[in-house]
């Protein structure tokens, strides 16, 4: 679409920066710090504001101030803008990681934080000590919402949706394999169908459903297995093995570190199932970012090398 230069002339840009902290904070008080103005110049702005979108923005609540509809759908390509506004009329700076100090949050399941987390830190400590992370678990449901309101830098799990300002890269592919206490099942790997179905199974799922890709592959076969136990939780799945007759079936990098450090065994799957691609997703306001960009490439860097033995 075409520029009106002149209509667009008319438009007081400091306005949509004040817009934007009267969204994020919803107070006109905090807004005003925020911005470094006096109240009454931000209720001249916000006012202002309602007369450009010719509607009320945001209205009195018992709780504060609440966004209208219309506020609500603009607030993300807003501070989108904003972004790439400040980043046009900002010289980038030199990025030095030994100086850089710098807090990233990060969303995650425990099974990549567990391959990539120790690695990680270790790498920091060396290279940029000033960077702070803040990990927590993924919510797929919300992580879009997350990433759009600034409160999550990086995500990382299996992605599947997204929208153009969604950035993506891919950090692994991984296949799965079976996890099993060999010395209390009474069997070597590897393991046939029959066998596989005749134990009951740990499954780890994110989603708090009692299915996952195993059942939808032995559906296909006219098969299905009996469930012990469903947990959101990686990382416990390799100590109920260790101590029950159950198995689990597990991404590969994953399994085969718990089965090195607690004398597991491991075996192919009886059943076909698709490799899983782990990716990396952030938002595009921070693609040029240069300590954004650094964090994204040491990670996939670490994500290539192949996990120490025995990392637990």
């Amino acid at each position: 679409m075409a520029i009106d230069h002149i209509d667009l002339s008319r438009i007081d840009l400091n306005l949509l920066v004040a817009l934007d902290a009267l969204l994020d904070e919803r107070s006109v008080t905090r807004a005003a710090a925020r911005v470094g103005v006096g109240q009454s110049a931000m209720s001249s702005s916000l006012a202002r504001l309602r007369r450009l979108f010719d509607d009320e923005l945001l209205t009195r609540a018992p709780d504060g101030m609440r966004p209208t509809p219309r506020a609500l759908k603009i607030a993300e390509p807003l501070r989108a803008t904003l972004r790439q506004v400040q980043a046009l009329v900002h010289r980038e700076e030199t990025f030095d990681p030994a100086t850089v100090e710098r807090s990233f949050t990060v969303s995650l399941p425990d099974s990549v934080e567990v391959l990539l987390g120790p690695r990680l830190i270790a790498q920091l400590r060396r290279e940029a000590p000033g960077i702070r992370l803040l990990l927590r678990s993924v919510e797929r449901s919300r992580i879009l919402d997350e990433l759009d309101a600034d409160q999550v830098d990086i995500a990382i799990g299996l992605f599947s949706e997204g929208q153009l300002h969604h950035k993506q890269r891919l950090l692994y592919r991984d296949s799965y394999v079976v996890l099993f206490n060999a010395a209390l099942i009474g069997l070597e790997p590897p393991i046939g169908l029959d066998d596989y179905l005749r134990f009951p199974h740990v499954l780890t799922s994110l989603r708090e459903t009692a299915h996952g890709v195993v059942d939808d592959a032995l559906a296909l076969i006219g098969r299905s297995r009996t469930l012990a136990v469903t947990t959101p939780r990686f990382l416990v799945v390799p100590f109920l093995v260790r101590a029950a007759p159950v198995i689990a079936t597990m991404h590969a990098r994953l399994a085969t570190s718990f089965a090195d450090a607690l004398a597991l065994s491991v075996s192919p799957v009886p059943v076909a199932l698709e490799d899983v691609a782990v990716s990396m997703l952030w938002h595009a306001s921070y693609d040029r970012d240069p300590a954004h960009r650094w964090l994204r490439d040491l990670l996939v860097r670490l994500a290539h090398e192949p996990p120490p033995p025995g990392i637990i």
